[in-house]
């Protein structure tokens, strides 16, 4: 590769607060009907004041220190001016010289290699309206008008998709450990805007930097970027010079497309916003929200590691997602045998959430379940194949898996010499097999079985037959 790519990425985050930035309107808007969350202040009225929400300020607060920031005991907010329809005031409230929190990073997994990128800036600002285009016809609702929004810009430290990728999930799992956003995509409660440049490799100066949009996962993110560096490269390739614009993903095609030419921050005209006094933050305020900081994901990932004897693998998984976290510990709690649970719930537990797209929360089989269906394994009252088809049927109807074995029979069978007349039966009906067994072919025990393992509806001693089998088989020679 002849290019480097360099990356830098703006994230807005839509902050869980109760009422919007500037005004007590409700902030849950989620599916409400069009401006229907409205006021004079998110309107922007002439003559209307807006007041700072102190929990937007808690939880960007909050975030600043999960992401390693510095502080600052004195910010303000700024008008940022600029003129369209979801806009209701001609300018938005912001910060720009002066933000909350600043000059952090955040450590992400690359190729079992770790990158540490850095983060320039966290500042809060308000959300605008949203525009529908219908025919001809252009319609805005403004229930997202004042939203909190916390906008987390890095410095220009990533140098592939890859790395966005790893950035972006870290970074919303983070934002859900701490309960300041649901990081949902979908909903646009995290946005990405990635801006990236091509320099020669081993160049420290940088290149024209372009901006993409329309971006609604983190999948699409890596997508678009790898296009874009593939873009920049042949059209630097072929001697031609990259424009400072702003792309849009098309997802349907797969590749990134010209909305318009890129503004630059002089074209904000940026001033102190003369409505809102500086926001002045204590050490003392700082210092609680600190204490209200909870576990974060590389602290559970190395607790796992230490307390439980996970690999760093089972515990990267478990650790990213705060409720599957909580799920395993609940579990293990009531079946010590941590590498046996991690190897359910990223086995079984993960299959079959996949396949009937079903959130952990929704799982209809509790940790306690979970724990009692291992503690059948350990027994011997079932065994293993058994033990999964008994899973699916707890994961459809959320009964307990003691209920299941006793109601339909699937209890295994340790009489062994239940398991000896089964095993004589099978030898007989298998005479070519037993030869090739005893032409030296071992590996037809594995055949004979699992004709007693059929023949007992899998309900044998896996370990009992083998050992029945070796023994009938050597009492013939």
């Amino acid at each position: 590769m002849r290019y480097e790519a360099v990356i830098g990425m703006e994230v807005h985050v839509h902050l869980q607060t109760q009422s919007k930035m500037f005004c007590a309107c409700d902030a849950s808007i989620f599916g409400e009907p069009p401006n229907s969350h409205v006021c004079p202040v998110c309107l922007g009225m002439p003559g209307v004041l807006p007041v700072i929400n102190r929990q937007a300020v808690e939880l960007a607060i909050m975030t600043g220190l999960a992401l390693n920031c510095q502080i600052a005991e004195y910010s303000v907010f700024a008008r940022k001016n600029y003129h369209y329809p979801d806009l209701p005031k001609g300018y938005q409230i912001s910060q720009y010289e002066l933000p909350l929190c600043h000059d952090g990073w955040i450590d992400v997994e690359v190729n079992e290699q770790t990158r540490r990128i850095g983060i320039t800036r966290a500042h809060l600002e308000e959300d605008t309206g949203k525009l529908f285009h219908v025919g001809e016809a252009s319609l805005v609702d403004y229930n997202r008008s004042g939203i909190p929004l916390l906008e987390i810009v890095t410095e220009p430290d990533i140098h592939s998709g890859e790395e966005a990728r790893q950035y972006l999930t870290k970074l919303r799992t983070t934002l859900r450990y701490l309960g300041v956003s649901s990081g949902d995509m979908e909903k646009g409660d995290m946005r990405c805007e990635p801006n990236v440049s091509l320099r020669p490799v081993g160049s420290d100066e940088f290149g024209v930097k372009v901006e993409v949009k329309n971006l609604n996962s983190i999948r699409a993110v890596k997508q678009a970027l790898e296009y874009e560096i593939q873009r920049q490269a042949k059209i630097l390739d072929e001697g031609d010079k990259i424009e400072q614009v702003t792309m849009g993903w098309d997802e349907r095609h797969g590749v990134t497309v010209v909305q318009r030419s890129k503004e630059y921050a002089d074209d904000y005209r940026y001033f102190p916003e003369p409505d809102l006094p500086p926001l002045e933050v204590s050490r003392e305020w700082v210092e609680e929200m600190r204490l209200r900081l909870p576990e974060l994901p590389d602290a559970k990932r190395d607790r796992f590691m230490r307390d439980y004897g996970l690999s760093r693998y089972d515990a990267s998984v478990l650790a990213g997602d705060k409720a599957i976290t909580e799920y395993f510990e609940a579990c293990v709690a009531a079946y010590p045998d941590a590498k046996s649970v991690v190897n359910w719930i990223t086995g079984d537990l993960f299959r079959w959430m996949k396949e009937t797209d079903t959130d952990i929360e929704a799982v209809p089989i509790t940790p306690q379940r979970l724990a009692g269906l291992l503690k059948l394994v350990e027994k011997k009252t079932i065994n293993l194949p058994t033990a999964r088809k008994v899973f699916g049927i707890m994961f459809e109807t959320g009964q307990a898996a003691d209920e299941i074995v006793k109601a339909r029979g699937m209890a295994q069978i340790t009489d062994e010499s239940t398991l000896a007349e089964v095993v004589a039966q099978v030898l007989k009906d298998n005479p070519k097999p037993v030869q090739q067994y005893f032409r030296g072919k071992e590996a037809v025990v594995q055949f004979l079985m699992g004709q007693v393992m059929r023949a007992t509806r899998g309900k044998a001693n896996p370990q009992a037959v083998k050992r029945l089998l070796l023994e009938q088989l050597a009492a013939m020679e």
